[in-house]
């Protein structure tokens, strides 16, 4: 019987869980994390994707940007192509495709600063290649810090995809359907590359602040079975005999 006394509320092991499923089972006993003070730059920016939850959707973005940096590489191998295939001087014989016409053949500095462009964003692309199916592995197990290499990679992958679409639609002749086109889709990819990574950055606040709290929880957990284990211990050996023991503590005559 509890003789009128409140039993203690147990806390929520999590105040930013969106549908995890990771075991929840032993942070009972742990703080909320509503009287911990956490800097800003800390704290989930998003708590859900709209249609999906903040899980499906970092799922989601994973994939789309393992297309997008496929898409980044193989119009960076193109542009290079045309670049070569349009450099000045250069004379073509017999039939071909394309006219070129819609390369730029104007300053020498600005074709190469494209042709750099065009060689970073076959190499980011690269990286990100990896990074995106490292963030898929790591979603699928909840492990955070697989995530972290994404999460550096796409944001330079973005910032510098962002400047090369500022100088590429700047200097092209944007009356041509492919500048038109290219420049008109990665202002379309910059938005969603921005909200993408708030998305997974949110989950990685997630899953970062429940591993805290597991790991608190399992320090707790150790520390009370190691001082059960010693009161059991000094109990036990307290004293050599008991009220009822057979044992004899009288001196041998």
């Amino acid at each position: 019987m509890n003789h009128g006394r409140k039993t203690p509320s147990m806390g929520t092991p999590s105040v930013y869980s969106h549908g995890t499923t990771r075991s929840t089972a032993n942070l009972k006993s742990v703080r909320s994390l509503h009287s911990i003070k956490v800097p800003w730059y800390q704290r989930p920016i998003l708590q859900d994707a709209y249609f999906l939850d903040i899980q499906r959707g970092s799922l989601a973005i994973s994939i789309y940007a393992l297309v997008l940096s496929l898409f980044t590489v193989a119009t960076g191998f193109f542009d290079i192509y045309c670049y070569y295939m349009s450099a000045p001087g250069s004379t073509h014989y017999g039939y071909y495709i394309l006219s070129y016409q819609f390369v730029y053949v104007g300053s020498t500095w600005v074709r190469n600063t494209l042709v750099l462009f065009a060689l970073f964003s076959i190499l980011l692309g690269g990286i990100n290649v990896v990074t995106s199916i490292l963030l898929i592995i790591a979603l699928r197990k909840e492990y955070e810090k697989k995530m972290v290499p994404w999460l550096y990679s796409f944001a330079v992958f973005t910032i510098f995809r962002f400047i090369a679409w500022v100088f590429v639609s700047t200097v092209n002749d944007l009356t041509f359907g492919y500048n038109l086109t290219i420049c008109t889709l990665w202002f379309l990819f910059t938005f969603v590359n921005v909200y993408g990574w708030l998305l997974v950055y949110s989950l990685y606040l997630e899953l970062a602040d429940l591993s805290k709290l597991e790991d608190v929880a399992r320090l707790r957990m150790g520390t009370m079975q190691s001082l059960n284990a010693s009161t059991v211990h000094s109990l036990a050996g307290s004293r050599p005999t008991t009220p009822h023991s057979t044992v004899s503590t009288q001196p041998v005559m």
